[in-house]
């Protein structure tokens, strides 16, 4: 899979997280044109890194446990020679 598509995904999932409007694991795969399984993956791998990412069944919606922040960034860089 191309990089910018994969990290374009998790800075839309990450945004829809911190938005609190992520709809239910059915509805936020959909959100992102994916399968549950697949959400689910890429909410583990999340965590994995540090995310402290929950589910609120009363909301229906993911959140984060914590304020923080997961930053995805790539960007070129001119080095003097």
């Amino acid at each position: 899979m191309n990089s910018l598509k994969v990290i374009n995904r998790l800075k839309r999932v990450d945004l829809l997280i911190t938005l609190k409007s992520t709809g239910t694991p059915i509805e936020f795969a959909e959100k992102l044109s994916l399968s549950v399984s697949r959400l689910y993956d890429i909410l583990f791998e999340m965590k994995e890194l540090g995310a402290p990412i929950k589910y609120s069944r009363t909301c229906r919606t993911y959140y984060y446990k914590k304020r923080g922040n997961f930053n995805i960034d790539i960007q070129w860089k001119d080095q003097k020679d």
